[in-house]
């Protein structure tokens, strides 16, 4: 087991401000008002830290990009929106300890001059959101939110705003515009959010894994963080570990164990349930590329394959994937891939906003042409056309959302086209779904 930034104390009375302070909480705010704002930015960027919703953008850089010179206001805002299937270290984190979060929303919003931040979270999680609202009413009543906070002069104001349950709203603009009171429709870009974001002004959208670093960071420099992980590859990570195994959870792990210790490890995910065999792994969330075991386990040129934003992403999407939001979904033997493509299609069709014709015709192209190829009534066609319309998704919309209802298309017939074959051939599902 390695070291614990995020999940540090789980153990104990974290939850309430006292528990939270009473194990070092809130003292890198106090640190952070010692320190010019430059030079947090400064250690986010030495730390290495890299976006953990997915996009594993470099967190530092992407601050720096703020406009401070409009003389407009800046906003800070966090995308705890988290709705990618097989994905939920983020409500885990702000279920157990909320206080993480928030001391790394004052941190952040004083590092970027924000004095209004906001907290963009999933309409479905109501239960949480009203967990962290009292939490931001502790952390006004210490002291550490509202006007000139700890003597410093620096003023905050924190809201919690939740959105109604629109997978969209995950990608950063559509949060922007709902957020604003609109549709959640993602913008065209450039103009990017760091010049005109929430309310037309200069806004950092980082995710609720990324803020929560922050604090750590702060308190241990940015060369401590760096020497965690391997690589780009700095830090812990969140793993929402589901499907076929022992030991579902969320884990934190250090950048760089091998993907077999994580899966079979006893700390970890346990091995394969019921002692079935591995048959492939989701590793970053449902919008990610499928690897059968043969490439999970090692790369194509037979290193063993790193929880790593590197490593999974080696060879490119013909052998590798993406460490995504580290949502790692692991099937046994017994899973139909076809059945489970299909029913990922049926996600990303319902969820296109349908501003974009590709997007919105493509899904609900491939989600009915994989119902027919597992309900029996497919063609040998249908294979090479679904993958033939999930490439032509990919890269012609406003966002990613295209990119990501193909890719798991696209990899499933890559890895696993025989399953599809025997579909056809068979005129319905071989396995007993």
């Amino acid at each position: 087991m390695g070291i614990k930034i995020l999940l540090q104390d789980l153990d104990q009375d974290i939850f309430s401000i006292e528990g939270y302070r009473a194990k070092g909480g809130y003292e890198s705010v106090r640190k952070a008002f010692s320190m010019p704002q430059d030079d947090i930015i400064e250690e986010v960027k030495k730390s290495g830290l890299r976006g953990r919703g997915g996009a594993s953008f470099p967190t530092g850089l992407k601050w720096s990009f703020l406009d401070r010179k409009s003389g407009k206001p800046r906003y800070y805002v966090c995308n705890a929106d988290e709705s990618e299937p097989g994905t939920f270290k983020d409500r885990f984190l702000m279920e157990k300890i909320p206080h993480r979060l928030i001391e790394g929303m004052i941190v952040s919003s004083y590092a970027l001059g924000a004095h209004k931040s906001y907290i963009y979270i999933r309409g479905e999680l109501m239960w949480i959101a009203n967990r962290l609202k009292r939490a931001i009413a502790e952390a006004y009543r210490d002291g550490f939110l509202g006007q000139n906070i700890l003597g410093s002069g620096y003023d905050l104001d924190l809201y919690v705003h939740p959105g109604a349950g629109a997978y969209i709203c995950g990608e950063e603009t559509a949060l922007l515009e709902s957020l604003e009171g609109k549709r959640g429709n993602p913008r065209m870009k450039p103009p990017f959010s760091a010049t005109v974001g929430l309310y037309g002004c200069p806004t950092v959208v980082n995710n609720v894994e990324s803020i929560a670093s922050i604090p750590w960071i702060v308190m241990n420099g940015g060369d401590a963080y760096a020497q965690i992980g391997i690589g780009k590859s700095t830090g812990t990570k969140l793993i929402s570990a589901c499907g076929h195994i022992n030991n579902p959870g969320t884990y934190e792990i250090d950048l760089g164990m091998t993907v077999e210790e994580f899966i079979y490890s006893d700390a970890y995910c346990g091995g394969i349930k019921d002692g079935k065999e591995l048959k492939a792994v989701i590793p970053g969330g449902s919008s990610v590329p499928i690897l059968p075991k043969s490439l999970i386990l090692k790369t194509a040129a037979g290193e063993p394959r790193l929880m790593t934003y590197e490593s999974l992403m080696e060879g490119g999407f013909e052998t590798g994937s993406m460490l995504g939001s580290g949502g790692f979904i692991v099937m046994d033997e017994t899973t139909c891939i076809v059945r489970n493509t299909w029913n990922f299609a049926r996600f990303y069709h319902h969820e296109s906003c349908g501003q974009c014709s590709p997007c919105r015709e493509g899904t609900g192209w491939i989600e009915k042409v994989l119902h027919r190829i597992e309900h029996g009534h497919g063609q040998s066609k249908d294979i090479d056309l679904i993958v033939d319309i999930a490439r032509k998704m990919e890269g012609k919309t406003i966002c990613s959302f295209g990119d990501a209802a193909g890719w798991p298309v696209a990899s499933a017939v890559r890895h696993f086209r025989d399953e599809f074959e025997a579909h056809v051939n068979q005129k319905g599902c071989p396995f007993s779904c």
